[in-house]
């Protein structure tokens, strides 16, 4: 396979979450999205919850995202008190009140980062306020140095279907240049806890071209990761966003950091795949591979392949989680246009075709929650054809598109709606067009996010993501 040859990884946002840009959002439009939560919501529409836990033991240095490491015990207190506030707030409103959450996701930051005592206390104040033992998913994200026996167990009596270990690299030079606080022993022996607790899904986060990585660490990692045999395996690309510890240096007197390049990220997205791939695991987006729960399917893929095929076809056989593989509702629903509810200083929330985020300042959001009022920060009402793009540019990252989604959805056909786009990336091998089906290749898998952009508005291509 050809991959792209590109310059280094530069400054910038290179993942796409949603559209358009964040950095079109107001808070002049905000009245609208006050509006929608007094407002009954869209029939049929799922509901889902998001959760911001916004501490961490130490700051990563590629990290973007709304993070504190020197908040003292009383903090963490009052921030818990501060997100079940906001929770019961929303219950009360049209919105949300007496409507099911198909699906609740705990983010950060580290969400394990607090206690049992903190979790079971915070739980039931939210299970009181909007009742969620019956969603179909309950997504909880762990940094493996924050857990425990007893926090794993607690874990899973509180209601977690999958779980997510931001394992990142095994190497300990490797994490401790890139600032994580985990090193390697403690991810063995936290996943030894999750196993014996037997959830239904156990996800694992890598990163490709973290800096110091190289090909022999990469093997290294796959191959450990293998091992493990975890339900999904899902594998970012280093990227630079402004923001970052790593950022802000170059940006300031052009410190050099070590990234590797998009063309060597994307050689080692790919060795990965295919050593997966070649063990019993498929495609579920560009980012995530699951594994086949049938241990006779991983003997007979794996036969021949390699020493790795044959370490995980045993591991495989040994660790089948309960439950369907596969299956991610947060992501899935989100990428289909559900509500999402987002909690928590600087989150994000798609409600009834409105964006909104919180108020970013720690401050702000406590005083806000104090007063009952929701911490509102700025917003965005998409046009009927923004939202179909954003509908469009998030299925692809799966993989493939279902053009019949969009004329029945939207009344739009896409195929001819956008006709440039495709022709371009068909053009260069970055995907296929068969019949009423889009297919990525490889190589447009590889790099879904750069393909994106050709499909927004003109006004949006050039714009500063977030």
């Amino acid at each position: 396979m050809t991959l792209l040859a590109e310059d280094k990884t530069e400054v910038g946002s290179y993942f796409i979450a949603n559209y358009p840009p964040f950095s079109c959002w107001r808070p002049e439009n905000l009245p609208a999205a006050r509006e929608v939560l007094n407002s009954p919501p869209r029939p049929g529409t799922p509901l889902g919850l998001y959760l911001h836990i916004p501490f961490c033991r130490k700051r990563c240095k590629f990290c973007y995202f709304r993070v504190y490491t020197d908040k003292a015990a009383r903090d963490v207190e009052t921030y818990i008190e501060a997100l079940a506030r906001e929770v019961e707030t929303y219950s009360r409103l049209p919105i949300a009140a007496g409507r099911p959450l198909d699906f609740v996701y705990f983010g950060g930051g580290t969400p394990s980062y607090l206690s049992v005592r903190q979790l079971e206390s915070l739980v039931a104040r939210l299970d009181a306020a909007i009742p969620w033992r019956a969603a179909q998913e309950v997504t909880f994200e762990c940094e493996p140095g924050t857990l425990s026996q007893p926090k794993v167990e607690s874990l899973r009596r509180l209601g977690v279907t999958r779980l997510s270990l931001g394992v990142e690299n095994f190497s300990d030079a490797i994490l401790e240049v890139n600032g994580r606080a985990h090193l390697s022993a403690e991810i063995l022996r936290s996943y030894d806890w999750i196993r014996a607790a037997g959830f239904p899904q156990v996800n694992i986060d890598l990163i490709a071209g973290m800096v110091g990585e190289s090909w022999d660490n990469w093997r290294d990692c796959v191959l450990k990761t293998i091992a493990l045999a975890a339900d999904s395996v899902t594998i970012y690309q280093m990227e630079l966003p402004f923001n970052t510890v790593y950022s802000q240096a170059i940006r300031a007197d052009g410190s050099p950091v070590s990234v590797a390049n998009w063309a060597t990220k994307r050689a080692w997205v790919d060795y990965a795949f295919s050593e997966l791939e070649a063990v019993g695991y498929r495609v579920s987006s560009a980012y995530t591979m699951v594994r086949d729960a049938s241990p006779t399917r991983n003997r007979e893929t794996s036969g021949g392949h390699s020493s790795l095929a044959r370490l995980a076809s045993v591991a495989a056989s040994d660790s089948v989680a309960s439950g369907e593989h596969g299956q991610f509702r947060y992501r899935d629903s989100l990428w289909h246009g559900s509500d999402l509810i987002g909690t928590g200083v600087a989150s994000f929330s798609h409600v009834s075709g409105v964006h909104y985020q919180n108020v970013d300042q720690w401050d702000d959001y406590v005083a806000a929650t104090q007063s009952g009022e929701l911490p509102l920060g700025r917003a965005l009402v998409p046009t009927p054809h923004q939202r179909l793009i954003r509908e469009l540019i998030l299925q692809l990252k799966l993989g493939y598109l279902n053009p019949a989604y969009f004329r029945v959805k939207f009344g739009s056909d896409v195929l001819a709606e956008f006709a440039p786009a495709f022709e371009k990336w068909q053009s260069e091998d970055m995907l296929s067009v068969n019949g009423d089906r889009v297919e990525l290749t490889r190589a447009g898998l590889l790099q879904a996010d750069r393909l994106l952009p050709e499909f927004f508005e003109p006004e949006h291509r050039g714009a500063r993501y977030t």
